[in-house]
């Protein structure tokens, strides 16, 4: 299991465009694989996935999406981002919240 993202796509691919969008804007560190210039990397992300579609992104839990929504991938880098901040003796607490005015 990795510590960083890695991502399989190439830069003619608009789901891989979109998706390194998502990532950027998260703030998120992932390694980019193009797969135009590594040539193993299609087969590594055939491995990971099953699938010849790309993206995949492979997550830090050993997870993985192929071709995800924006929500999708916002939903996985959330969810991954509160695993790690809600580990075993660390307790999470959010704000209370305002009902509407009415």
């Amino acid at each position: 299991m990795s510590n960083k993202v890695t991502m399989y796509g190439a830069e003619w691919c608009i789901d891989c465009r979109r998706s390194k969008k998502v990532l950027d804007k998260l703030g998120v560190d992932y390694d980019n694989v193009d797969l135009e210039a590594d040539l193993t990397g299609g087969d590594r992300a055939i491995a990971i996935s099953g699938r010849t579609n790309i993206p995949v992104i492979q997550f830090t839990d050993g997870s993985y999406l192929v071709e995800p929504s924006d929500s999708e991938l916002r939903e996985k880098v959330t969810s991954l981002t509160m695993s790690m901040i809600s580990g075993p003796g660390v307790t999470v607490e959010c704000g209370p919240t305002r009902a509407a005015e009415r």
